[in-house]
């Protein structure tokens, strides 16, 4: 019988799936449930040293006979019985060898509280070890459970992981445990979701076998293409492999990708399919970075495919909660691979995505907003199209990027990285600096704002222009469903303003023009993308924050299939 707390069970069943197979255990009271577990299990071997540096070299001892791909537990109680491990962690960390340290710990609300055997510990072994997690107490009931219990499974994975990539190392796994920690009446581990990774450089079919073998045998693959500025040498040969794979499977693209051929509206078909399982796929493979799309993580997440996502760092991205396995290669290298498979596709289930996407597009074109950021923004993209050289195009975050998502016929750019509103300005006045080619900016009041000093700029020259998107607060607040009944949205929370940018362009001289009604729009923009000009170009456009929000309503409510 194992131990009853959860995260501790959870722990020995991915042990023993990343191969663990001998641990070096240390006395006490709060590590008790682990060393329980660890000596019930059958498949490690356990050794007790009561010394904890000892321990510690006994373990390194271990593993360095056994060999660096097979990594060795040193498990030790709360408190500082785990700083006794540092000599032997650091002697561990320069031989590049696998040592897990595992230790107990009180529950994080009573750290420097003057309890017995407290003190910080999820980082006390600083720069000696490659990764250090401290699990969540893990309760087996409670709608709460399901997300707790995954993030224990993922840092786990995750230090596991990374104990070997991209060479051997030790990591660290502090694991809370509140009290009582003698009941121990559970009849079997769980069977836990193991991640893997898979080492491709090259994307070759041998390391990358089992995302292939997976793509082979699926009747319902999804392909998942995030922010990536990894770009084909030939934008022919992209644009061959993206039609190709289209052929072969689902794919799924915002504008934030770079190869990406053409508008898919995947946000739109998923706010009218709602929880249809019909549309769920069986395998999801995510290549590239972030994405805007709140609906199709929500999708992906409530579905029980599994998912191997492709990257170039080897990063453990879990964001649809379901991740198999990280296969470390160029995305547009192991695109082109897929693409040259046979396609396996339930005809049935991609001509049913197909159909919907083809829909949702010709909703988007035909659909005609009233004077609001949502028309400015559809103007801007025609107008845009028809230019004989295509300006780089960089959206800020909020509003902006996913008006561009809705009306954007080219790759953009758009600091989704981490999300934030700040630096837009700045990031595509530094692209501006760069280059002799039109660099446009599209950007709501609150980013253009907080980034004002990006004018401020002796670098600036005539091929910056700026599409000022201004309704006087942050317009994505009157999107968050259940906000309408807080008396603080306007004030406090979506910063409500009064604030123009004409001031601002006069000092830095900037070329200005001010649109508030339908008119005045179509000429503003032929100012703005016109050639010519020495001076940065700045369109203001006012609109009211509530039409912009209904006319966002109105325009999802209208999808159908």
């Amino acid at each position: 019988m194992y131990s009853n707390k959860e995260s501790v069970n959870i722990l020995t069943a991915l042990l023993v799936s990343h191969g663990v197979t001998k641990a070096v255990v240390c006395p006490g009271s709060r590590n008790a449930p682990i060393v329980h577990n660890l000596c019930e299990c059958p498949f490690i071997d356990c050794y007790p040293v009561t010394d904890e540096r000892s321990a510690g070299f006994f373990a390194l001892g271990l593993a360095l006979q056994m060999g660096k791909s097979s990594p060795v537990a040193v498990c030790v109680t709360s408190g500082t019985a785990l700083l006794n491990l540092l000599p032997a962690v650091a002697e561990a960390s320069y031989q590049h060898v696998p040592l897990i340290v595992v230790s107990a710990d009180r529950p994080k609300q009573w750290i420097e509280q003057l309890d017995g055997q407290t003190l910080p510990q999820p980082d006390a072994l600083g720069r000696f070890v490659r990764k250090a997690v401290s699990l969540p107490l893990v309760n087996c009931s409670g709608e709460e459970s399901d997300e707790t219990r995954w993030l224990c499974n993922r840092l786990v994975n995750e230090a596991l992981l990374d104990m070997l990539f991209p060479i051997p190392a030790p990591v660290h796994i502090n694991v809370p445990i509140d009290e009582p920690l003698f009941d121990f009446d559970t009849p079997k581990l769980p069977d836990e979701r193991t991640i893997s990774r898979f080492f491709s450089v090259e994307a070759d079919a041998a390391t990358s076998q089992p995302l292939l073998q997976a793509f082979s045998r699926s009747v319902r693959p999804i392909i998942v293409i995030g922010q990536t500025a990894d770009e084909y040498d030939n934008p022919f040969v992209g644009r061959q492999v993206m039609e190709q794979l289209g052929r072969n499977a689902v794919v799924l693209t915002e504008r934030l990708c770079r190869f990406s051929t053409n508008t898919v509206s995947f946000d739109e078909v998923l706010h009218a399919v709602g929880n249809n399982k019909d549309y769920q796929p069986d395998l999801v493979i995510y290549v590239g970075g972030s994405l805007v799309s709140k609906r199709l993580k929500k999708f992906l997440r409530a579905g029980h495919a599994g998912v191997y996502v492709v990257n170039a760092d080897g990063a453990v991205n879990d964001t649809f909660m379901h991740l198999k396995g990280v296969v470390v290669a160029q995305p547009s290298k192991m695109l082109a691979q897929l693409s040259e498979m046979p396609a396996h596709c339930n005809k049935k289930f991609y001509q049913m995505w197909q159909q919907a996407l083809a829909m949702a597009r010709q909703e988007a074109a035909f659909f005609q907003p009233s004077f609001s950021q949502m028309a400015a923004v559809r103007l801007f993209e025609q107008s845009v199209s028809r230019l004989p050289l295509l300006p780089l195009v960089h959206y800020a975050n909020s509003t902006a990027v996913r008006l561009a998502n809705i009306y954007a016929q080219h790759p953009i750019f758009c600091n989704r990285g981490v999300n934030g509103i700040e630096g837009s300005l700045s990031t595509a006045a530094g692209m501006a600096a760069a280059t002799s080619s039109k660099v446009c900016c599209v950007i709501g009041d609150l980013s253009f704002f907080y980034d004002q000093n990006a004018l401020w700029n002796q670098n600036l020259g005539g091929n910056l222009r700026i599409l000022l998107l201004n309704n006087g607060q942050g317009g994505i607040f009157r999107q968050l469903r259940g906000l309408e009944k807080s008396d603080a949205r306007e004030r406090f929370v979506a910063g409500a303003h009064n604030t123009s940018a004409e001031g601002i362009c006069r000092q830095c001289d900037v070329g200005y023009r001010h649109v508030a009604t339908e008119d005045e729009l179509v000429s503003a923009i032929e100012w703005l993308l016109a050639t010519g000009g020495e001076r940065p170009r700045l369109v203001e456009v006012t609109t009211d924050a509530e039409t912009d929000a209904q006319m966002l309503r109105e325009y999802y409510m209208q999808l159908s299939l």
